[in-house]
This record gives C-alpha cells, structure tokens and sequence, in this order.
C-alpha cells in the first residue's frame, strides 16, 4: 500500500512539471538595437578586433625584451659542491715524493654574477625599431576597429533596407486586398466582371509572395548583424532606427584629403612602421661601433661550507665587430623592404585620394537620385489614387489600378534603393576619412 501511494505521488509530481516549468520559463526579451550600440558590440566581440589586440599584445613583448636586452641588467646565481681528485702529472706537475694523483677533496661555492650593458648603440636602435612597431601594431588595431565599423554599419544599414522593403511589401498587401474588396463589391452589384475580381485576386497573391520574400530576407539581414555583433544567431532582435534621408553638408575634397592622410590609421601606421626600418637600418650600421659593458661576481667559496671565503671579480669589457658579412646581407634586405614600403605609402596616398573622391561622387549622385526618385514616388502615389477613383466610379476597370499599384512598388523601391545608397555613400566617406568610429557617429547622427 505504501509502495503504491509513493508511485502516485511520483506520478503526480511528474504530471505537474511540465506546467510549472511553463510558468518558471521567461519568454526571451527582444533587444532594440541602435546602430551606435551594434558598433560598440560588434568592437568588443569581433574576431578581427580580438586578433589586432593580440597583435599589439606580440608587439609589445618583442619590445619588452628588446628593452631587457640592451637596458637592464642581468643577474644570475649559481650554487654548487663537489667532490673531485687530480692528476697532477697530467698538468705537468711532477716532484719527488709528491703523489700523482692528489684528492679526493671537496669544496663548495655559493655567489652571484651579473652583467650591465653601458653603451650598446646597435641594440639602443634595435630597442628604438620594436618601440615603432608598437606604435604600427596599435594603428593596425584602430584600422581594424575602423574597419569593423564600416562593416557592421553596412550591415546595420543593409537590416534597415530590408526592413523598409517588408513594410513597403506590408501596405502593397493591404493595397491590394482593399482593391480586391472593392472588385468583389462591385461584381455584386453588376458594375464590374468576374476577370476584374479574378485580376485583383492575382495581385494579391503575387504582393503576398513578395511580402513573405522580404520577410525572409530582412530574417536573413538580422542574422548577418548578429554574426558580427557575436550574438547568438536566431535571438529576438528589432532595429531601433528606420531607414530615412538626411542631407549631408561636406567640405573641399583637397581638405578632407588632407584630413585622411593626418587621420587614417592604415595609412600612418605604414609610416611608423617606415620609421622602424630605418631605426633597423642604424641598428645595422652601428654593429661595427664598440659595444661597452660591464660584469662581475661575488660569492664565497670553501673546503667547507663553514669555512667559505668571500671572492669576487669586477671588470669592464670592450667588444669590437672586426669581421661580419652578415651585417651586408642585413643592410641590403632592410634597404629593399624600405623601398617597398616607400612604394605601399605612395600607392596608399593615391588611394586614399581615390576613396575620398569616389565616396564624394556617390555621396552627390546619391543624393540626386533621392531627389528624383522621391517625385518619381509621389507621382506614383497619385497615379494610383487616381486610377482608384476611375474604377470605384465605375469610368475603367481594375487593369489600371493593378499597373499603378506595380509602378508604385518599383517606384518605393526605388527610393529605398537611392536613400539606403547615400547612406552607405556616408559610411564609406567616414571610412575613406579615417577615425571611423568618430566621424560615423557624426555622420549617423545626421542621417
């Protein structure tokens, strides 16, 4: 009896988890995103960013032993016993009545030796070069960051795009069943044909297969964001902003050149990294010069651990190069690599140049077919308004609303289209400016 109350009970409990654990679980909060807040996310989370840093981090301790190498002193302790005999006969010590082989006896000894560069003009350069490519390290970084940004905005921008595109798509529909609606009503009262009904039922159809389209890939443009933000794909996510048109006020192209080349990262980090060649190179030189140093010991040593002696030895030593062909093989490698940097920076400029002003023509053109194509989408607007009234009075059939409602659609996309390239014209000239994480957010708050 006892053995069948337990069971019930445990079967009771069973039964009951299902609801209790439905009303424990939280059902996921959708996340609002900005475009300000998936740049900060996309840098904090991106692969690209976290291998930049890592870079920065190899940099800084190439450096830091390049700094130990030539600055700091180096310091070492040794200990040792030993228990040992000799032949003296084989040192060419030979007496009468002395034994051959002497021993065995011990001694112990316990010091320390250390050594400290004081003019090393090879390794000081060698120091000052790791110094540079700390600085080149930490502009890859930033034109990582600047990169991230640029991309996350474009994917930011290509989610708003698609978002306009279902709610375009969303009053197409409502446009349409409207329409089917008023075909339906009129064929029951005899002022329109069973084909009108039939076209506006076709219509319908084909808006709510283009609806489910741009549903599909406004799913798939959130999914693209959230593998940049490093979000877990498929989680509840809205965009905070909508895709809208602001002008965009800019200056000289020959200033905002000059702009770019004081401010983008890739452009100065070639020039530090130019900076260390030549340190590299008087590093080279300077193998030849005196290297100056300075040494010693101290400790003690005995027969006997208690019957050590303190001894030591303090001296300065003097090195001289007299013969390294190596340093010529150096000196030709590092002359070629700076000539090909000299030809990257200048190929760079160019660039740079090229990026400014091509995101200056897009940024103009764009802002044209903005122009144009928001007449072109009001005069759709009143195309289609008008050919409503011909036929809900009766005057035309549904033949020409449905060629208006189709007009409208590839005029709406149209501006979509126009607006969402100037402000991808925008996030590309704050990328051809260099600081991208700053001049972005300027140009996004004008946006």
């Amino acid at each position: 009896m006892r053995k069948a109350c337990v069971r019930l009970l445990a079967l009771g409990l069973l039964a009951g988890l299902p609801g209790l654990t439905g009303a424990a679980a939280q059902t996921p909060v959708t996340q609002r995103l900005t475009l300000q807040q998936a740049i900060a996310e996309a840098l904090t989370a991106n692969l690209n960013g976290l291998l930049a840093s890592a870079r920065v981090d190899e940099a800084q301790g190439a450096r830091l032993r390049s700094y130990a190498a030539t600055l700091l002193p180096r310091v070492s302790a040794q200990s040792y016993a030993n228990v040992q005999n000799r032949d003296l006969r084989a040192f060419g010590i030979s007496l009468p009545g002395m034994p051959e082989v002497v021993g065995p006896f011990s001694n112990y000894y316990i010091g320390f030796a250390a050594q400290q560069n004081l003019v090393d003009r090879s390794g000081l350069h060698t120091l000052r070069a790791a110094e540079r490519t700390v600085d080149a390290g930490k502009l890859d970084e930033r034109d990582a960051r600047d990169l991230i940004v640029r991309i996350t905005a474009a994917l930011y921008l290509n989610a708003e795009s698609a978002a306009a595109r279902v709610e375009t798509a969303q009053s197409r529909v409502t446009d349409a069943d409207a329409l089917l609606k008023l075909a339906k009503d009129k064929h029951d009262a005899g002022t329109a044909t069973g084909v009108d009904v039939l076209r506006a039922q076709v219509q319908l159809a084909n808006d709510k297969q283009s609806l489910l389209i741009a549903r599909n890939q406004y799913r798939q443009s959130l999914l693209a964001l959230q593998r940049d933000l490093g979000v877990t794909p498929g989680a509840p996510l809205e965009l905070a902003e909508t895709l809208h048109y602001q002008a965009l006020n800019t200056q000289q192209v020959e200033t905002l050149v000059q702009s770019a080349l004081t401010a983008r990262a890739d452009f100065l980090s070639l020039a530090s990294q130019r900076q260390s060649l030549v340190e590299q190179q008087l590093a080279n030189h300077a193998r030849f010069y005196p290297k100056l140093s300075i040494n010693g010991n101290f400790g003690g040593i005995g027969r006997s651990i208690g019957g050590m002696e303190g001894t030591g030895l303090l001296q300065g030593q003097i090195d001289f190069t007299l013969f390294d062909h190596d340093r010529e093989g150096e000196a030709r490698q590092l002359a070629s690599r700076l000539h090909s940097i000299d030809e990257r920076i200048a190929d760079l400029r160019r660039g740079i140049e090229e990026d400014v002003r091509e995101a200056l023509l897009s940024l103009d053109s764009a802002a044209e077919e903005v122009d144009v194509a928001a007449q072109g989408q009001q005069l759709a607007h009143r195309e289609l308004e008008l050919s409503q009234d011909r036929f809900a009075q009766g005057t035309a059939n549904n033949v020409e609303v449905i060629t208006a409602q189709d007009e409208l659609a590839r005029a709406e996309e149209n501006y979509i289209l126009a607006v969402s390239s100037h402000v991808d014209a925008k996030f590309a000239l704050a990328r051809a400016l260099g600081d991208t994480e700053k001049t972005i957010a300027e140009f996004a708050a004008s946006r």
